[in-house]
């Protein structure tokens, strides 16, 4: 996992936000184990409450439940909930496009000119 410091997103945030990408992603199984508290923050030489801080995060969340003495385990992920997650991400990737967009002065036609050029690169 790969920390930035001067990114302005809190690095707890960056902790939850790697977990989360991979246990949407189907990275992170179900029933699995989440590293330790203590060893992540060791691993990654930040704070042990960071690191708690990120896991609370995601079972807040719902996506880890706390074992008393074992740790964050990952929860059987619904696929509807799964999509829907993935959804408001695109969303919110899409929101800011569009932001950057109207401060670029990019109207809707070139922004959907855009979209389609990059989506047929994937193609």
């Amino acid at each position: 996992m790969k920390l930035l410091q001067n990114s302005g997103i809190p690095i707890y945030q960056q902790i939850a936000d790697a977990f989360r990408e991979e246990i949407m992603s189907g990275k992170r199984k179900s029933g699995e184990y989440l590293p330790s508290i203590r060893g992540l923050a060791k691993e990654l030489r930040i704070s042990v409450i960071t690191t708690i801080k990120a896991y609370e995060e995601l079972e807040r969340e719902g996506l880890v439940t706390a074992v008393q003495g074992k740790g964050y385990y990952v929860n059987e992920q619904d696929t509807e909930m799964l999509h829907e997650q993935h959804m408001r991400k695109v969303e919110e990737h899409l929101n800011n496009a569009i932001t950057a967009a109207r401060v670029a002065g990019i109207n809707n036609k070139e922004l959907v000119g855009m979209l389609k050029i990059l989506l047929e690169q994937e193609d």
